[in-house]
């Protein structure tokens, strides 16, 4: 027995320095503030100020679309400055943003919190990962973003669970205004939790005459990490929004699901994650990375295909054991997913393009969070169906464009081919 949990605890060893353990303690936490609305802010815009659910849609597509807006210029900031200061200065924005949403009547005001609350979002989730990165070595890259998944997920799945509870127990005004007021807090708490016990290293300069060039267009002529990006757009946007901005209004208008029920869904997936994200480091290092890419649409589409039936089951009970059934295998998806997609964000980056690279591959998530709202909610008014069969095909052709990309990504299991080096160029 002894043998078997140390066996267990060896699995979640991580190797990672004090700092970064405490930068992810922070993220946790401000991951808990949003898990508290994530689930809830399309029924709260609807129901509860009286938005139509397209309106809603659009109006956290403009939450994510500010912040895609935001992130490529803050990428080549980083570049040059402190990702730490970053991080603290776009929390507090995204904490100003989201207590507004807490006061709003009327749709402006909501897109007004949404472009301030999108643009902290976008610079603070840009340089938290480039901050990450500067802080560890090249071969801790994958346990750092395990562990990182493993605080977002914990955070969310907590956050969202109590959610549910609080909105069960009393769905008005004030209870929605509660949980946009402690994500405020829990976004300013990770400001402090970084200005306080984080260091700041130093970014790597780099002239203009290096080889590489400097700019952006030296990252758009490295055609195979654009299409990487571009493909993994679909798989996020699919597998990952859908089911967190888009499966609670669809199951609380077409099954019989109730808003606490939603938050054990979502604890299903977060707490999937949580407890597998570390442990299945070593085994999707056995994987090539094209087949893990493929592997995981493959699973996306088949959670998503199976989102349906939950519309023919009149039972509360085993209409939420289906769908946490669902959230359980998109879990396994989206930990197969970011175990490879980080990484190699991370392997394909020049040293001096470090924050550049990353910016566009948050720019994978921000833009994903801005289409999955603006599509979904347009689906679910008039074709709801449409957002399961059609988001399980999207995923199933992406994977197999990426799979098609083989050799031309870099892979830890075979000895990566020599990529050319772009003419010398200043962006």
């Amino acid at each position: 027995m002894n043998r078997r949990v140390s066996h267990l605890i060896s699995g979640w060893r991580t190797g990672l320095s004090r700092p970064v353990l405490i930068l992810q303690a922070g993220n946790a936490l401000n991951y808990f503030g949003y898990g508290l609305v994530l689930p809830f802010e399309i029924i709260y815009l609807h129901e509860i100020r009286g938005f139509s659910t397209a309106t809603a849609g659009l109006i956290l597509a403009a939450t994510m679309g500010t912040s895609a807006i935001v992130t490529p210029p803050t990428g080549a900031v980083l570049d040059r400055y402190s990702a730490k200061a970053i991080v603290v200065a776009g929390s507090l924005a995204s904490a100003l943003g989201y207590a507004g949403f807490a006061f709003v009547d009327r749709p402006w005001q909501a897109f007004a919190c949404s472009v301030a609350g999108g643009a902290g979002l976008g610079a603070a989730g840009t340089a938290n990962r480039t901050l990450l990165v500067r802080l560890i070595s090249p071969d801790q890259r994958v346990a750092a973003f395990a562990l990182n998944r493993v605080a977002g997920n914990f955070g969310i799945g907590s956050g969202a669970t109590i959610g549910g509870f609080i909105v069960a127990s009393a769905q008005g005004l004030s209870s929605f205004q509660i949980l946009y007021l402690f994500d405020a807090v829990t976004s300013a708490g990770l400001a402090l939790i970084v200005l306080a016990a984080v260091p700041s290293p130093r970014p790597e300069t780099v002239t203009a005459t290096d080889a590489n060039g400097t700019g952006f267009r030296a990252v758009a002529r490295d055609r195979v990490f654009v299409a990487v990006i571009a493909l993994n757009i679909v798989l996020v946007v699919v597998g990952h929004t859908f089911f967190s901005n888009i499966l609670s209004p669809f199951a609380k208008a077409h099954t019989s699901v109730g808003p606490a029920a939603i938050g054990i869904i979502f604890f299903a997936n977060t707490s999937f994650i949580v407890i597998a994200q570390i442990p299945a480091v070593r085994v999707v290092a056995r994987m090539r990375r094209t087949h893990a890419f493929a592997a995981t649409s493959v699973i996306f589409a088949a959670a998503l295909l199976a989102v349906l039936p939950a519309t023919l089951i009149h039972s509360e009970l085993a209409a939420a054991s289906l769908l946490a059934e669902v959230a359980i295998v998109l879990a396994l998806g989206e930990v197969v997913h970011i175990l490879v997609l980080g990484p190699l964000v991370a392997d394909m980056a020049p040293a001096h393009l470090l924050g550049r690279y990353l910016s566009l591959y948050s720019l994978t998530f921000t833009l994903s969070l801005a289409i999955g709202p603006a599509i979904g909610g347009v689906l679910l008014q008039h074709a709801p169906d449409a957002a399961w069969w059609g988001g399980a095909l999207a995923a199933v052709l992406a994977g197999a464009f990426l799979l098609r990309l083989g050799d031309r990504i870099p892979d830890p299991l075979q000895k990566a081919p020599p990529r050319l080096a772009p003419t010398p160029e200043v962006a």
